[in-house]
C-alpha cells in the first residue's frame, strides 16, 4: 500500500512538471518558480553525476550547478520549446555540461599561455 501511494505521488508529481513546463512555455513565468522546487531533487543527482566526473579540486560545488543551470533553462529572455519532461532534464544535463566546460576553459587557457610563455622564454 505504502508504494503505491508513493508511486502515485510520483506520478502527479510528474504531471505537475509538464504542466509547468506548458505554462512557462507559454510566457507565464510564475510557473518557474513553482518548477524548482518539483525538479530539484531530480536535477542534484544529474549535477552529482556531472561532478562525478570532474578532478577532485573542482571548486565548482553541486548546488552551484543545479542553480545555474536552472537559470539558463528559465531564462525570461528566451521562449524555450519544452517537448516533455524528458527533453527538459535533457537539456538540463546538456546546460550542466556546458557550464562545467565554461569554467574549465580560462584555467586550461591560462595554463596553456604559461606554458607557451614559459618555452618561449627559454629559447
Amino acid at each position: 500500500m505504502l508504494f503505491s501511494a508513493w508511486v502515485a505521488a510520483k506520478l502527479k508529481t510528474m504531471k505537475d512538471v509538464t504542466l509547468i513546463l506548458e505554462r512557462i512555455e507559454q510566457g507565464q513565468m510564475q510557473g518557474s518558480e513553482e518548477l524548482l522546487p518539483i525538479v530539484y531533487h531530480e536535477l542534484r543527482k544529474l549535477a552529482a553525476a556531472r561532478m562525478a566526473h570532474e578532478r577532485a579540486d573542482h571548486t565548482r560545488q553541486s548546488t552551484a550547478l543545479v542553480h545555474e543551470a536552472y537559470m539558463r533553462l528559465v531564462d525570461t529572455d528566451k521562449v524555450h520549446h519544452w517537448n516533455s519532461r524528458g527533453y527538459f532534464f535533457s537539456a538540463a544535463a546538456e546546460a550542466m555540461r556546458r557550464i562545467l566546460v565554461e569554467h574549465a576553459w580560462p584555467s586550461t587557457r591560462l595554463s596553456t599561455l604559461n606554458a607557451v610563455d614559459s618555452s618561449t622564454i627559454s629559447e
